[in-house]
């Protein structure tokens, strides 16, 4: 029998889509004969986030042409535990100076939104009930496993009633162009930021720009975390893992300062609002994940810290798990109101 996982939306992911689970009139790819990853191991560890596929398996989301050695982003079950904690921590208060500029757009019958690196789809499934009007979601990714649930899984309406329809395109979000977002209203990303390049966070920028829309780019890791209760080792795993977060010229902790000034040379007025998860006993599960994957990384960065780690992640396992843990992972939501080549201020 076919496993499955169920998201807080109500859809699942099905663990081995086939011919017949491939097609939905909603999608924009044909999805016939994917081959999905087996089910990620609990103890492996992702970008310090989260669960990997095991070695020789197809990865899950790519963010530009790589080779095999290449990790993936994120792993499904990931993607599905976090989508709850996200959702509580995006920044509200720039949905308001988002809806004035989408609702003073020139020109447009209705919203398009290209959601970069959708994974799942859960940025749209926060946000379009946040916004009224039709909507058509563009969702760009590089797996189309993700893609395919992505859409089968989207919102069917906006905050009004209104319509919202969805199409997927399989892509680089690192060779993003104007061209492409011709006719968008807005671009979005969750988590995306801090695993991209400058150079590809500037490409972002200025095909926004040259596009005339504004970005809602959210959860982009801040590199500062708070435990209660606290441990000696914690400065030290923080350092280590903001550092591999840094590795290969990925931006890290580093891609908001790098995210709004790029914008802001391209033009844009940008606003940044903290968005922090604030993990308790009731996001245990997500919470001993997010340890794994926090710890995991500071050890691959600082191969010396193994032993103490070990120990450490062990302590922090078994209070987690006590519900005697509380955890605060900082993240930042940054809005850019791009100037709309329609003429409109």
């Amino acid at each position: 029998m076919r496993k499955t996982a169920t998201t807080q939306s109500g859809g699942t992911i099905p663990a081995q889509p086939g011919p017949r689970d491939a097609t939905d009139s909603t999608t924009g790819g044909d999805m016939n004969g994917v081959s999905v990853p087996a089910e990620a191991d609990a103890d492996a560890v992702i970008l310090g986030a989260g669960p990997s596929v095991r070695p020789g398996e197809q990865a899950t989301v790519r963010l530009r042409d790589a080779g095999p050695d290449d990790p993936p982003r994120y792993a499904p079950e990931w993607l599905e535990l976090r989508e709850g904690a996200d959702a509580a921590a995006r920044a509200h208060d720039l949905l308001d100076p988002l809806r004035i500029r989408l609702a003073n757009l020139p020109g447009r019958s209705g919203l398009v939104i290209h959601d970069l690196g959708c994974g799942t789809g859960s940025m749209g499934r926060w946000l379009a009930p946040h916004l009224d009007g039709a909507q058509h979601w563009v969702l760009h990714d590089r797996d189309p496993y993700l893609l395919h649930f992505a859409a089968v899984a989207s919102p069917r309406s906006a905050a009004d009633g209104s319509r919202v329809t969805v199409e997927t395109r399989r892509g680089d979000v690192g060779r993003l162009t104007s061209d492409a977002l011709t006719g968008a209203s807005l671009v979005t990303a969750s988590a995306l930021l801090d695993v991209l390049t400058r150079e590809e966070v500037d490409t972002l920028a200025a095909a926004c720009a040259g596009a005339g829309c504004p970005a809602l780019l959210t959860l982009s890791v801040a590199g500062r975390v708070e435990l209660t209760p606290s441990d000696p080792l914690d400065t030290e795993i923080a350092e280590a893992f903001n550092a591999h977060q840094r590795r290969s010229g990925l931006l890290g902790p580093d891609a908001i300062t790098v995210a709004a000034e790029a914008f802001s040379e391209h033009g844009a007025t940008v606003q940044v609002h903290p968005s922090p998860w604030r993990l308790g006993p009731g996001e245990s599960a997500l919470m001993a994940m997010w340890l794994r994957g926090w710890v995991g990384a500071a050890v691959e960065q600082r191969p010396e810290l193994r032993e103490r780690a070990d120990r450490y992640l062990s302590d922090r396992i078994a209070a987690c798990e006590a519900g005697d843990l509380r955890v605060v992972v900082h993240h930042s939501d940054l809005l850019a109101l791009c100037r709309p080549t329609g003429g409109a201020s």
